[in-house]
């Protein structure tokens, strides 16, 4: 698979992710108590034995840069590589990348060197399992320019998605982006078409990823378009064999808090439509060499806990616990996925915060938490209520804590002294 060069595509400020996002890229938001969102579309790479990975990004990547030197070391005899190509300045190019279309055309230049027959365009706020293997040798097989991985939806996701329609042969020969509140009735997956493959209502809908043959995405790119989505895609459909390849397994797109917030509780869930113990094809991460997470008489339901934490006399229901985290006598977390913290406070730290009553990194005594999204290094101190008095709650940017889709979202690195409401 040494002719296959994967690009993962990191997104631009992340917007729809923010305030996950304000100190990190959007691949590098964690995820699943001890995983990043990169990991997901690397793994997958890995998996298929693609080892030539790039991911492109241009805002806040240090975090994002320090996870994958730490994470993705290849031995010298794999010819493998996981690097980040952020925007940089060039003669040929002094601005920020312009979308995924144009932060591909700026990183030819670094692209070339590695001879590839095939381009393999990944998206990096994905949640999935996908044998590339199968992907790229359909595309091989099918002789198409472009195949392009799609799924099948409902109506009520179509609106936010590119949608296509295929002939028999799943060539295909329509494509819109985002169609929203447009009539979009004729895109619907035939019944002859379907074979099990969504209900009577679904619709084929671009997952973002994409197989280019090598000359072809060098003559798609020598223009000024800026998306894959809005105008390659489009443009490449009208002149080129362009191909569907049907994915359908679970596939999640988590670029919204909502989104973000409901596939990381489906993973609590008896039978998680995602299964991360498939030894199979395994999602990797960071080897942090924590030890195992300690239960001092609490009460876990259907819940997960990363390595390193440390719960005592709490209940926690439906939540996730991230690594390293802390979680004091009489806390009780329902709902809540804890991002954790990256580092351990020490007893001179902590007698610190006692000095400067500041509460400790973790989830104080008595601290009563339902329907939140706690990020990293948080200290929420003792007797907090947070989501559970019934108060008038809207949308917005509360100072130390944000509202987004009704759920609550503690930022990094925030205090919460002890006693406050929200």
């Amino acid at each position: 698979m040494s002719e296959v060069l994967s690009i993962v595509l990191g997104g631009g400020k992340g917007t729809r992710l923010f305030p996950l996002t304000q100190a990190r890229a959007k691949p590098a938001v964690p995820f699943g108590g001890k995983y990043r969102l990169v990991d997901i579309p690397i793994s997958n790479c890995i998996n298929a034995d693609l080892k030539q990975i790039y991911i492109l990004t241009q805002f806040n990547s240090a975090s994002l840069h320090l996870h994958l030197a730490q994470t993705y070391i290849f031995d010298t005899f794999t010819n493998g590589f996981v690097e980040i190509l952020a925007a940089e300045q060039t003669f040929e190019h002094s601005g920020w990348y312009e979308g995924t279309a144009d932060a591909v055309r700026k990183n030819f230049i670094h692209f070339r060197t590695q001879n590839p027959s095939y381009y393999l365009i990944l998206s990096g706020d994905q949640l999935y399992r996908m044998d590339l293997r199968d992907l790229i040798k359909k595309h091989k097989e099918s002789g198409a320019a472009i195949t392009i991985a799609c799924t099948p939806v409902p109506r009520k996701d179509a609106g936010q998605l590119g949608i296509l329609k295929t002939n028999k042969k799943n060539e295909i020969t329509e494509f819109v982006e985002k169609p929203e509140a447009n009539d979009i009735s004729d895109f619907r997956i035939p019944q002859e078409l379907r074979k099990g493959k969504g209900k009577d209502d679904s619709y084929l809908a671009s997952m973002g990823i994409y197989v280019f043959n090598a000359a072809t995405m060098e003559s798609s790119l020598a223009n000024e378009y800026t998306d894959f989505g809005k105008e390659i895609i489009p443009e490449a459909i009208k002149k080129l064999k362009v191909n569907a390849y049907i994915f359908d397994g679970y596939w999640e797109d988590i670029g919204t808090i909502k989104n973000f917030y409901e596939a990381n509780l489906e993973l609590t869930s008896l039978k998680p439509r995602f299964d991360f113990y498939d030894e199979e094809m395994p999602i990797y991460t960071h080897m942090r060499r924590l030890p195992p997470s300690k239960m001092n008489f609490s009460n876990m339901n259907q819940s997960i806990a990363a390595e390193g934490c440390i719960i005592t006399n709490a209940s926690i229901s439906n939540s996730i616990v991230g690594v390293r985290t802390i979680i004091e006598t009489g806390a009780s977390l329902n709902g809540v996925i804890c991002m954790g913290a990256d580092y351990y406070e020490s007893e001179a730290q902590k007698s610190l915060n006692t000095e400067k009553r500041v509460p400790n990194i973790g989830i104080g005594r008595g601290a009563v938490i339902r329907g939140a999204i706690i990020d990293k290094n948080a200290c929420i101190g003792e007797g907090c209520r947070i989501g559970i008095d019934d108060l008038a709650r809207s949308d917005g940017n509360y100072g130390h804590y944000y509202i987004i889709d009704n759920i609550i979202v503690i930022p990094k690195n925030s205090v919460l002294y002890p006693g406050t409401v929200i």
